[in-house]
């Protein structure tokens, strides 16, 4: 009897705990997705907007696939974790068979979806998969290369935002995202150091390679790299013939305080660094990036919205 009240109570647990080991917070990282439909000028347009959603789903199941898959590898160094011995695998309130079925099940529906994107997108979204299997396998343990990595998904997601819809992910694009996933990741590396201090390395190998200090030399530099490259983005001359405008420098205040106010954020071990949770629990960063799609938006649809407002104000006549 009491094996099966353990059972019945472990049953009961299931459904809150995959939803937990999927770690839905985690999916605001796959917002990159729309960043060409944005300044791709095909918000407007209604498939390039289901292309661009189904491209966001894709993505959510295939890092929710692999968060499992990372979690399972990295069961033992999670139980010395402080917040991570919580997590599902870990915490021993999922199973390992549960979990690794839950995990292959949300890959291979990523892929049908993926196909239904075309080719060029499957092509992208199995890079992505390949390169983060090979960060959970191997590249986590090697200094740099592991951010680098991480970031590199993030361009990957920008990319396939971009062949979801048909249009090409400009250079700039591709430089800014890959600079400010820098600075999220080494900030990430920075908090597990203040966080765990001389229990780091047992958690992640790579910790014993990086110092305090070094982090924040890093993330100085990229900071300044990052509100740098935007701006030259914003005026570059390819920008100012497509969008007609040079105006989109001014929108350079909402990162300049967005990176500003998440350097503060970090300096409180508490916060524990992750960019999705803390943008999801801090009012003042959600206003910021709020305020930057809408400033862009702006801009970028100006034609679109006066045409809008100039039919609205004649019908109201």
């Amino acid at each position: 009897m009491e094996k099966t009240v353990n059972e019945r109570n472990a049953n009961g647990r299931l459904p809150g705990s995959l939803i937990k080991a999927i770690r839905p917070y985690q999916w605001t990282k796959n917002l990159f997705v729309f960043a060409p439909l944005l300044f791709g000028q095909k918000l407007t347009d209604p498939s390039a907007v289901l292309n661009a959603s189904g491209a966001f789903v894709v993505f959510c199941l295939l890092a929710s696939a692999l968060y499992i898959f990372n979690d399972w590898i990295d069961i033992e160094e999670d139980r010395s974790h402080p917040e991570k011995k919580n997590r599902p695998l870990a915490s021993g309130s999922l199973s390992v068979p549960v979990a690794v079925s839950a995990s292959a099940l949300l890959a291979i529906t990523a892929v049908v979806v993926s196909v239904r994107l075309g080719y060029v997108f499957l092509s992208i979204a199995l890079l992505y998969g390949v390169l983060t299997l090979s960060y959970c396998l191997l590249l986590k343990r090697v200094i740099i290369l592991d951010s680098m990595t991480i970031s590199a998904g993030f361009v990957i997601r920008v990319v396939g935002g971009a062949a979801a819809i048909g249009v090409f992910a400009s250079h700039w694009l591709i430089a800014c995202t890959f600079l400010l996933a820098m600075f999220l990741t080494f900030s990430k590396r920075r908090q597990e150091l203040l966080l765990l201090d001389k229990s780091a390395e047992s958690h992640r190998s790579v910790l014993r390679d990086y110092s305090i200090q070094y982090l924040g030399r890093i993330n100085t530099i990229i900071t300044g790299a990052s509100i740098v490259c935007y701006a030259l983005y914003t005026v570059a001359p390819e920008t100012i013939d497509r969008f007609g405008t040079d105006a989109l420098i001014y929108g350079t205040v909402f990162v300049i305080y967005g990176m500003f106010r998440y350097m503060i954020l970090i300096e409180n071990p508490e916060n524990g660094g992750n960019p999705s949770k803390m943008l999801l629990k801090d009012t003042p960063l959600q206003i910021t990036v709020a305020g930057w799609v809408i400033y862009n938006v702006v801009i970028v649809y100006r034609a679109q919205l006066g045409a809008l407002w100039r039919s609205l104000f004649a019908f109201i006549s």
